[in-house]
């Protein structure tokens, strides 16, 4: 595992941008992980679409392995995936630090958080807006990362759905301040301070920020978005 990911721990008041590389010119994604790193990026999203779970296609293995040898921050690995369980190893080797599989699919996901950990790995939970934070709530202390969708994934253009915001909270209560608690989907200068207000710490960010041609001044202005107010004496 990259030496950095056992670094990045969930602290109190610590905000995280998680860049979406589905965002990025993939004509000239090494530019673009430059870029990201210069402005402050700690991890890098990557978005794995089967064409089954989601009716998308995205990229693989060859591409994570391009994007591994690009850079040192650690690579949070969304499957979006039918059947997650074959591909944990491969996506591993490739240079996956993260590894999130959804509840729709693995509706109870202990075995595969087990195989992820043996891998050497840290392991993800993701839900769908639709999906009932009930069924995410058992499993939230069994794992590293919890990743509420605020869109449904594989279709783009899509509002922010508030109904992640409550999901967060809940999320939260169990969790208290020892995990990552994601969120992916229409965040950006409208919808993160809210994110972050109900216990968010890792934003997934993608058109939002690398849609703008000065990535090091949106990533600061998002990140000035989800930290807390300065509270003078």
């Amino acid at each position: 595992m990259n030496a950095n990911s056992h670094s990045l721990h969930p602290q109190k008041n610590r905000f995280w941008l998680n860049p979406s590389l589905l965002a990025a010119d993939f004509a000239h994604l090494e530019r673009d992980i430059r870029a990201l790193e210069a402005a402050g990026a700690e991890i890098l999203h990557l978005d794995i679409m089967d064409g089954h779970f989601v009716p998308n296609l995205s990229f693989g293995v060859p591409v994570v392995e391009a994007i591994r040898r690009t850079t040192e921050l650690p690579l949070d690995v969304h499957l979006m995936l039918q059947n997650p369980e074959p591909y944990l190893p491969v996506f591993r080797k490739t240079g996956a630090d993260f590894l999130s599989v959804h509840i729709e699919v693995v509706p109870d996901p202990r075995t595969m958080f087990e195989t992820i950990r043996k891998l050497g790995a840290r392991p993800g939970l993701a839900s769908n807006p639709p999906t009932p934070v009930e069924s995410v709530l058992p499993f939230v202390k069994d794992c590293d990362l919890i990743l509420t969708m605020s869109v449904m994934p594989g279709f783009g253009g899509q509002a922010f759905n508030p109904v992640a915001l409550d999901k967060i909270r809940r999320i939260r209560e169990i969790a208290g301040e020892n995990t990552f608690i994601s969120v992916d989907g229409g965040v950006g200068e409208s919808t993160i301070a809210d994110c972050a207000a109900a216990g968010a710490n890792l934003f997934v960010v993608g058109t939002a920020l690398l849609g703008h041609s000065d990535i090091s001044a949106q990533f600061q202005r998002l990140s000035g978005l989800c930290a807390p107010p300065l509270i003078l004496p």
